[in-house]
C-alpha cells in the first residue's frame, strides 16, 4: 500500500503496534549498541559532535534528551536556508504551519493540537529565554539565528504558558568578545530583494552588544487578475538589539529590544465548494494588512553557590489593521450580494494588544555533580486587548480603515460593526525536579498551576449590536468575566543502557486558556444554525502518554516516538459573514494517536541523507451535533513525510560547495469538524546550491516549491480558501567578517 493510501484503521494499528513494541525494539538494540561502545576510537573518528539542546531546561546532547526534539544548529539553518518559521516547520515531522490571510495568523499544528484565529497558540515560543506573549508575533523573519529546537508533546511544566502541543526554542546569535558580523543580500522572482545581517562586539570591559536586522521587498507572487497586479506584495522590516552586561562574575544583565513592521495586502480569498479547487484572485479592493510589533525585555541572572536566580521581564505591543473585499470576494457587479440586494460590501478589522509579563525562577546550578536537579518559579502576564471588525458598503471607492469607531465616510458607509475590549490577568507557579538513580536510570517530573482571569467589555455602539428574536440582546458597556485554571503535571522515566541508546516514556498534561468571541456572535451563530459557537469558548486540556527511543548506530542516528492524546475542548474556526467576525468553537472530546520516526545517516564524507515520517490519526469523540462524532478533527493532516540529501564540504582547496534537496509530502488534511471537504496530499520540493570562497564570501541559488505545486493553504467553513505561495526562486550573496 502506498503512503497516500494509508487508511485510518491501518494507521491506528500501526500506532498501537509501535506503542507496544518500542520498548522491545529498543531493548533488542541495547546489546549491539553496548558492544559498539567498545569499538576503537578510530572507527568513530569521522562522527561530528552532536547538537546540544535545552529541552529539559538543562544542556545535554540531543541523543541523551528524553523527548521528541527536532533541532537545527547554525550550520543546519544556513544550509537549509531557514528564513521564516515555515522553513524549519517543513523539515519537522508531525508539525505543520497553516498559512492564512492575515500576516499575524499563521497557525502551528503539532501532533494534532491546533491553533486558530483569536486563540491562544498551540506551542510556547521562547526566544532567548523570553516567551512570546502573543501568537501574532510568531510569523516573522528569522535572521542571525544560532539554534532552533522544536519539542513535541505538552511542555507546560518546563516551558510555561500555552505549551499544550510543545515548545519552540529559538536562540539568536550572542554578542561576541571581538568585533564580527555577517550580511546577506539577494533577489527573487517576486520581483523582490532582501538584505539581512548582524554585527557584534565589545563596547567596554564586560559589556557586549549585537544588532541584527532584515528587510524584504517584493511585488508578490499571486496575480489579482481583476486589478492586473499581484495580490501579495510585501515590505517587511525587522530590527533587533541586544546588550549584555557582565556586572560581576555572578551577575549578568541581558537587555533586548526588537521591532517588526510589515506592509502587505489583505482579504484576497476565494469562495469555492472544495478545498482542492483553485480559482484566480479577483477582488476589486487591494486592501491593506499592516502590522507593527515592538518588544523590550530584560533578563537578570545571578549565580549563587547553590542556586541560580533568573528574572525575565517583557513588554510587548502589537497593532494590526486589515482591510479589503468581503464575501464573496468578487468585483462589485459579480458579487452575490449585488445580485440579490444591489450593493456589495468590503471590510475592516483592527487589533491592538499590549502585554507585560514577568517570570522569576530559582534553579540548581547547571553542570554540578549532584544527581538531583530542581527548579521552582512563578509567572504572571497582564494583557490589554482591543478588537473591532465590521463590514462597509462598497461603492468602488476603496476601503476605509476602521479602528475604534465606525466609519463616517459617505463613500464607504459602515454597515456592521462589533468592538470589544479585553483585560486578561494570568499567573502560574511551577516546579521541576530530576533525579539520577544511576548512570542508566533517571526520572524527571514537573508540575505547573495556571490561573487565567479574563474580562471583556462590549464597546459596540448599541445600534450595531445584532438583534435575534428569542435571544437576549447584548448591551453596550456590558462586562463579562470568566476564569480558567488547571494543573499541568509531567513525569518522564529515562533508561540509557548504553551511551548510544536512550529509551524514555511518560505522561504529561497540557493546558491553554479559553476566551471570548466578540459580543453578539453567539446569537448570530444561532440565527445561522451553527452549533458549537458561543460568545465564550472553553479552555483546552490534552492528556498524553508517550514512549520513545533514540539510537546511534555508527553513522546512522535513529529516533522514534509514539503517543496517544485525549484532547478536551480543542478549537474549530467559524467565520460569520453577517458581521465579518472570526470565531472559535469547541470540540468537546478528541482522541489523537500518532507516531514519528526519524533517521539521518552520513553515507560518505560531507554527504548526509535523512528521512522522517509523522502520523496523526484523530477522531472526534463528542460534539454538539451527533453526526460529527467519528469524524477527523479539524486542521489535522494525516501524515507528513520528509526525505532529504545534502553535500556540504570541500570541492577544491579554496572552495566549499553546497547541494541540498528536501522533499515533503503533507497527507490528507481535514479543515472543520463536519469534514465536508478534505485537501488531497501536497508534494513540495525545495533545493539549494552554492559555493563558499576562502575569503568568507558565499553565493547560493535557491528554489522553494521547485515544481510549482498549486494548492490552497487554508480552508474555512463557508468555502473560504487562501492560495498557497507558488514557486519562489532566486540567489543570494553572503559575507562573514
Amino acid at each position: 500500500m502506498t503512503t497516500s493510501g494509508i487508511s485510518r484503521g491501518t494507521l491506528t494499528i500501526m500506532g498501537r503496534a509501535l506503542l507496544g513494541t518500542t520498548a522491545l525494539a529498543s531493548a533488542a538494540l541495547a546489546a549491539p549498541l553496548a558492544a559498539q561502545d567498545a569499538a576503537p576510537a578510530e572507527a568513530q573518528a569521522t562522527e561530528e559532535p552532536g547538537i546540544v539542546v535545552t529541552a529539559l531546561r538543562r544542556s545535554e546532547s540531543l541523543q541523551d534528551t528524553p523527548a521528541a526534539v527536532t533541532a537545527f544548529d547554525t550550520k543546519a539553518i544556513e544550509n537549509a536556508g531557514i528564513q521564516r518559521p515555515a522553513d524549519f516547520i517543513a523539515l519537522t515531522p508531525n508539525v505543520n504551519l497553516v498559512q492564512t490571510q492575515n500576516a499575524g495568523n499563521s497557525f502551528v499544528i503539532i501532533r494534532g493540537i491546533t491553533q486558530n484565529r483569536n486563540s491562544e497558540p498551540s506551542v510556547a515560543v521562547i526566544v532567548d529565554g523570553v516567551q512570546q506573549v502573543n501568537p501574532a508575533q510568531f510569523n516573522q523573519d528569522l535572521f542571525d539565528i544560532a539554534q532552533i529546537e522544536v519539542l513535541k508533546g505538552p511542555q507546560g511544566g518546563l516551558y510555561g504558558r500555552n505549551a499544550i502541543g510543545g515548545a519552540i526554542i529559538i536562540t539568536t546569535k550572542a554578542p561576541t568578545d571581538e568585533f564580527a558580523g555577517n550580511v546577506t543580500a539577494g533577489v527573487d522572482n517576486g520581483f523582490g530583494y532582501f538584505v539581512r545581517g548582524g554585527i557584534s562586539g565589545p563596547i567596554a570591559e564586560n559589556v557586549k552588544f549585537r544588532v541584527a536586522g532584515s528587510w524584504y521587498d517584493t511585488d508578490g507572487f499571486i496575480p489579482n487578475t481583476f486589478l492586473g497586479r499581484d495580490a501579495d506584495p510585501v515590505q517587511d522590516f525587522s530590527l533587533r538589539g541586544n546588550l549584555v552586561v557582565e556586572a560581576t562574575d555572578r551577575l549578568t544583565l541581558d537587555l533586548r529590544g526588537s521591532v517588526n513592521q510589515l506592509r502587505t495586502q489583505g482579504f484576497y480569498y476565494n469562495i469555492v465548494g472544495d478545498v482542492n479547487t483553485i480559482a484566480p484572485v479577483r477582488v476589486n479592493n487591494a486592501g491593506i494588512n499592516n502590522r507593527d510589533i515592538y518588544n523590550v525585555a530584560l533578563k537578570v541572572e545571578y549565580k549563587g553557590d547553590n542556586a541560580v536566580l533568573t528574572s525575565v521581564s517583557s513588554y510587548d505591543t502589537l497593532s494590526e489593521i486589515v482591510t479589503g473585499d468581503a464575501f464573496n470576494f468578487l468585483p462589485i457587479r459579480e458579487s452575490l450580494l449585488f445580485q440579490f440586494f444591489g450593493f456589495d460590501i468590503n471590510q475592516s478589522q483592527y487589533l491592538n494588544v499590549k502585554a507585560f509579563s514577568q517570570e522569576v525562577r530559582l534553579a540548581s546550578p547547571e553542570g554540578s555533580d549532584s544527581k538531583f536537579n530542581w527548579m521552582v518559579g512563578g509567572y504572571l502576564i497582564d494583557t490589554t486587548r482591543y478588537i473591532s471588525t465590521g463590514n462597509l458598503i462598497d461603492t468602488g471607492n476603496g476601503v476605509t480603515p476602521v479602528f475604534r469607531t465606525p466609519s463616517t465616510n459617505p463613500l464607504n458607509p459602515q454597515l456592521t460593526f462589533l468592538a470589544d475590549g479585553q483585560n486578561n490577568f494570568a499567573w502560574a507557579m511551577f516546579a521541576n525536579a530530576g533525579y539520577e538513580f544511576s548512570d542508566q536510570l533517571r526520572i524527571d517530573g514537573s508540575l505547573r498551576y495556571d490561573r487565567d482571569k479574563r474580562q471583556q467589555t462590549t464597546l459596540t455602539p448599541q445600534a450595531f449590536l445584532p438583534v435575534v428574536p428569542g435571544v437576549p440582546t447584548a448591551q453596550s458597556g456590558e462586562v463579562r468575566k470568566v476564569t480558567f485554571d488547571d494543573w499541568q503535571p509531567k513525569v518522564t522515566l529515562t533508561w540509557e543502557p548504553s551511551t548510544d541508546l536512550t529509551i524514555y516514556g511518560g505522561y504529561s498534561r497540557g493546558f491553554r486558556s479559553g476566551g471570548f468571541n466578540q459580543t453578539g456572535v453567539g446569537a448570530e451563530a444561532r440565527r445561522n444554525n451553527i452549533v458549537g459557537v458561543g460568545d465564550i469558548f472553553g479552555a483546552e486540556t490534552a492528556d498524553t502518554f508517550e514512549v520513545g527511543a533514540k539510537a546511534q548506530l555508527g553513522a546512522v542516528r535513529l529516533a522514534g516516538a509514539a503517543y496517544t492524546t485525549l484532547s478536551r475542548n480543542s478549537y474549530f474556526f467559524v467565520f460569520l459573514a453577517d458581521s465579518s467576525t472570526q470565531n472559535l468553537g469547541n470540540v468537546p472530546k478528541t482522541r489523537i494517536n500518532g507516531f514519528e520516526l526519524e533517521a539521518t545517516a552520513r553515507v560518505a564524507p560531507h554527504f548526509d541523507i535523512n528521512a522522517a515520517i509523522g502520523v496523526t490519526d484523530s477522531e472526534i469523540k463528542a460534539f454538539a451535533d451527533p453526526s460529527v462524532i467519528g469524524n477527523e478533527a479539524p486542521q489535522i493532516s494525516r501524515y507528513t513525510l520528509n526525505l532529504g540529501a545534502q553535500y556540504a564540504g570541500p570541492i577544491s582547496d579554496n572552495l566549499d560547495g553546497l547541494l541540498r534537496i528536501d522533499y515533503r509530502r503533507i497527507g490528507k488534511t481535514w479543515w472543520e469538524p463536519f469534514n465536508t471537504t478534505v485537501r488531497q496530499p501536497v508534494d513540495l520540493i525545495d533545493a539549494r546550491a552554492g559555493v563558499t570562497l576562502a575569503n568568507g564570501v558565499s553565493i547560493t541559488a535557491f528554489a522553494q516549491n521547485l515544481f510549482d505545486e498549486t494548492y490552497n493553504a487554508e480552508f474555512s467553513p463557508g468555502g473560504f480558501v487562501f492560495r498557497a505561495k507558488p514557486r519562489r526562486y532566486g540567489f543570494e550573496v553572503g559575507y562573514k567578517f
